[in-house]
Parts: C-alpha cells; sequence; structure tokens
C-alpha cells in the first residue's frame, strides 16, 4: 500500500501557512477570551503536535525551503 506523501516544497508551503493560520487564530482567540499563560502553551503545543504526527507519519516532508543543505559544495 502506499502512502500519501507530499514532495518538499509543498510539504513547507503547507507547513509555513499553518503556522501563520495557528498564530494568528491564537493571538484573536487570546485577546476575545482573556486566557492565561497556561492555556496560550496547551493551545500551541496542540497545534506544535498536529504537525509533528504528520511529519513522522511521512505525510509531509519538509525541506525546510533548502536552509539546511546537506550536500557541500566545494568551490
Amino acid at each position: 500500500m502506499k502512502r500519501l506523501q507530499l514532495n518538499g516544497i509543498t510539504s513547507d508551503v503547507l507547513i509555513s501557512a499553518y503556522v501563520v493560520i495557528t498564530l494568528y487564530f491564537r493571538f484573536k482567540l487570546e485577546s476575545e477570551i482573556a486566557t492565561g499563560p497556561i492555556e496560550s502553551l496547551v493551545m500551541g503545543l496542540c497545534f506544535v503536535i498536529i504537525i509533528w504526527v504528520l511529519i513522522k507519519l511521512k505525510f509531509l516532508n519538509p525541506n525546510w525551503f533548502g536552509v539546511f543543505n546537506s550536500k557541500t559544495q566545494k568551490p
């Protein structure tokens, strides 16, 4: 059975969009409800766990926009 996997650049874009959307959601929700720091940390941890699970299941394959390139280039 072949698993559904996204390529590197698509994963990077999805993760970036997810982070921006969840940060907006957290700031908006926290200002409306006036949550405390513990609730904020728990909400942030839950959002991070979702991404971590998708990476561990190999659905997302982040390339980190090529920042951490393991190949060394010689001049």
